[in-house]
């Protein structure tokens, strides 16, 4: 009797852990068309925000462009804002939560654990790409902007990225056309004269949508490298962590150091040494 449950109960384990097999990978699909349509979404909102804009104003969407710098060869762009007075270059984020960071940082945080790169150096990377193919007396008027939803609230090591003086935005996506109204009014009272008059725009949409790449093969390929290569990056903060070294700098700090800094809540999990510890608490 006693030999027949135990084979009943293995082969009802075996069944569970075949059952547990087999929706693994159905769990995962489902979990990818869950992020693919929240992108989706966010780029709507996104796009009915740009719809606002005035008419004179050029907008391109969705950029590949080549970019000999890239480890994939190509940049991709999310958003290309053109107007009498600038080149607003748009990263947007989907995340949710508390993202933590500043200028000095080259990852990122969601909520204090989840790393991402830090959106500005990847939208400075964009903007160097979209240089290659304007004029060069064109090349002063890019102004960076990288968008998160309403889901998000910021906490910073500086405000600059708040301030409509700065190059470097950082918004809530309802409120993208607002930042770029405004900051158009600032360069309109800073300049007499509009500095791109309707032709120096068309010129510029023109070079950049024709630079655009549509080729399905190499968008796949492009955001299997990006893919790959944000993963090598993540590992490699990860081991620069686990070794105890500056964030910032990079330089090794003692275990003690180490120690502070994981278990001080100011520092939000990450380590630096301890001149930028300085830094960091006096920024608050």
């Amino acid at each position: 009797m006693n030999l027949l449950l135990n084979l009943f109960k293995k082969n009802k384990d075996e069944s569970k852990q075949k059952k547990a097999t087999k929706s693994s990978p159905s769990k995962k699909k489902h979990d990818d068309k869950i992020a693919t349509r929240k992108g989706e979404l966010g780029e709507y909102k996104i796009e009915i925000q740009l719809d606002q804009l005035p008419n004179n104003y050029k907008h391109l969407s969705d950029l590949l462009v080549r970019n000999p710098k890239a480890k994939s060869g190509y940049s991709q762009i999310d958003h290309i804002i053109i107007t009498p007075y600038s080149i607003f270059v748009i990263e947007t984020k989907n995340y949710q939560g508390t993202i933590y960071g500043g200028i000095d940082r080259k990852i990122w945080l969601v909520n204090g654990k989840f790393k991402m790169m830090n959106p500005f150096l990847q939208n400075y990377a964009h903007i160097q790409a979209s240089k290659n193919f304007i004029d060069k007396k064109y090349h002063d008027l890019f102004i960076s902007i990288v968008s998160f939803t309403k889901r998000c609230t910021f906490k910073l090591d500086e405000l600059d990225y708040r301030k409509i003086a700065s190059n470097e935005l950082l918004v809530y996506d309802v409120e993208l056309t607002d930042y770029i109204n405004r900051k158009v009014s600032v360069l309109t009272l800073q300049h007499k004269e509009p500095l791109l008059k309707e032709d120096d725009i068309s010129t510029i949409y023109m070079a950049i949508a024709k630079a655009n790449i549509t080729d399905p093969l190499i968008r796949e390929r492009h955001v299997q490298v990006l893919k790959e290569r944000e993963v090598s990056l993540m590992d490699a903060a990860t081991r620069g962590e686990q070794q105890g070294k500056c964030c910032v700098c990079g330089k090794p700090v003692s275990a003690k150091v180490k120690e502070f800094c994981l278990k001080n809540k100011k520092f939000n999990g990450i380590i630096y040494c301890f001149e930028h510890q300085k830094i960091r608490l006096e920024k608050g």
